[in-house]
């Protein structure tokens, strides 16, 4: 596997090995040793899966300290573009966003660590969502940015008038108004 940095401290993409033939392909999603030595030394304890459609998307969701998650994640059908906006008070980076399009074929992860923000956009007709969390899910520290903020501006690749997003999703503060928790 091949770790990429990228602009933004902690934020890693990774290019697994993926072997084909004619049968198809065979890849190794996860191997704690080998990612721990690559430097992503992250135990996880919750894997999640979601299935949506076009223009679906979804954040900028977070959850606040002691709760807050590191993420390593794919897309195992369709493509998504996945973005992570660093929440890190003390970050030279504070306020920036990385993004990167995952996809079936190019087998893409993303690392994101704890203290930023995810979201994610459908760009094709239909998208299955992998993710695997080091911490468990608790509804009562869920944050949020607003995924339209005009301060982040961030392009998420569906045309405003084609999104289709949660009731919640419509209701995070603007980046502006976060007081970070990170």
């Amino acid at each position: 596997m091949e770790i990429i940095k990228t602009p933004i401290e902690g934020l890693l993409v990774i290019e697994p090995q993926v072997f084909r033939d004619a049968r198809g392909y065979f890849v190794e999603t996860y191997n704690e040793q080998r990612y721990r030595e690559a430097g992503i030394d992250t135990h996880f304890v919750q894997d999640n899966q979601s299935c949506s459609s076009y223009g679906v998307v979804r954040g900028l969701h977070f959850q606040k300290p002691p709760f807050s998650q590191a993420k390593l994640v794919s897309c195992t059908l369709g493509r998504v573009l996945d973005v992570a906006v660093d929440l890190r008070k003390d970050s030279p980076t504070y306020g920036k966003w990385f993004s990167v399009e995952l996809s079936e074929e190019n087998k893409r992860q993303f690392f994101i660590p704890r203290g930023f923000a995810h979201g994610f956009s459908v760009l094709s007709e239909k998208a299955v969502f992998a993710y695997k969390c080091d911490n468990l899910y608790h509804p009562e520290c869920e944050g949020g940015v607003l995924l339209s903020d005009p301060t982040l501006n961030i392009d998420w690749q569906v045309p405003a008038e084609a999104r289709i997003l949660s009731e919640k999703d419509t209701k995070h503060p603007l980046f502006n108004n976060l007081v970070s928790p990170f």
